[in-house]
């Protein structure tokens, strides 16, 4: 246990993606495997739709696509803001800082400076937290869109399973980094078993599965924590 009586974040990731379920979970939510004729969960598009949101063409723009891409993930930019990010001063706010978010990193590889208060990524989210209608989950999960190999979707669901932990970019960070990266391994091994490719980031494995293994429970009891 930590000094505040919390489990390890790295110790309760791998607890967590051990689970049986975890492959299961995977082929429900993306649609694959033996139940093909199974309906994917809208998310499921999240990272893929038009082409990605860190495509070359658009990796430092929030365009029309991305806004839908974050509403197959249950939120939504209201329409002010929406404009605003498409048209507005705070589009190219944002443009200036995901210019100097890397693309193509994942967190794994990715330094404290990527991720700390004082990084482009964080400010970035500070910014979108700012707006009218926008909170942290849809913050970040915008930022994600934009940086999924770097940046987490994080909700809810996934704070509670993960017990709240203080700096969850950076505890993340560590923990994938732990051990010489046996976490990013396991995650890449449960991607492959469950049949997805690459274009499936390793951090949007470890949220889904860290999703789909608490969000009944956390429905039916509000719950804290697992």
């Amino acid at each position: 246990m930590t000094p505040d009586g919390q489990e390890p974040l790295h110790d309760r990731l791998s607890r967590l993606i051990a689970s049986d379920h975890a492959v299961p979970h995977l082929r429900r939510y993306f649609g694959v495997g033996p139940r093909r004729d199974a309906t994917a969960f809208t998310g499921a598009r999240f990272e893929s739709l038009a082409g990605g949101g860190d495509r070359q063409a658009v990796a430092d723009t929030v365009t029309a696509d991305d806004l839908i891409a974050v509403q197959t993930l249950s939120v939504r930019v209201p329409a002010q803001a929406a404009l605003d990010l498409l048209e507005g001063d705070l589009g190219g706010r944002m443009t200036d800082l995901l210019r100097a978010v890397p693309t193509g990193l994942d967190m794994v590889e990715a330094g404290a400076a990527d991720l700390d208060a004082d990084s482009s990524a964080h400010q970035a989210w500070v910014l979108l937290c700012k707006q009218r209608g926008i909170g942290w989950v849809t913050a970040g999960k915008l930022l994600a869109r934009k940086r999924p190999r770097l940046v987490p979707v994080y909700d809810e669901v996934v704070r509670c399973a993960l017990d709240r932990p203080k700096s969850p970019w950076l505890g993340l960070r560590t923990a994938l980094r732990a051990d010489d990266r046996a976490l990013h391994r396991e995650l890449a091994a449960l991607r492959r078993a469950a049949g997805l490719t690459d274009a499936v980031s390793v951090l949007r494995v470890c949220d889904v599965v860290l999703w789909m293994g608490h969000r009944e429970e956390h429905r039916k009891k509000g719950c804290a924590g697992t």
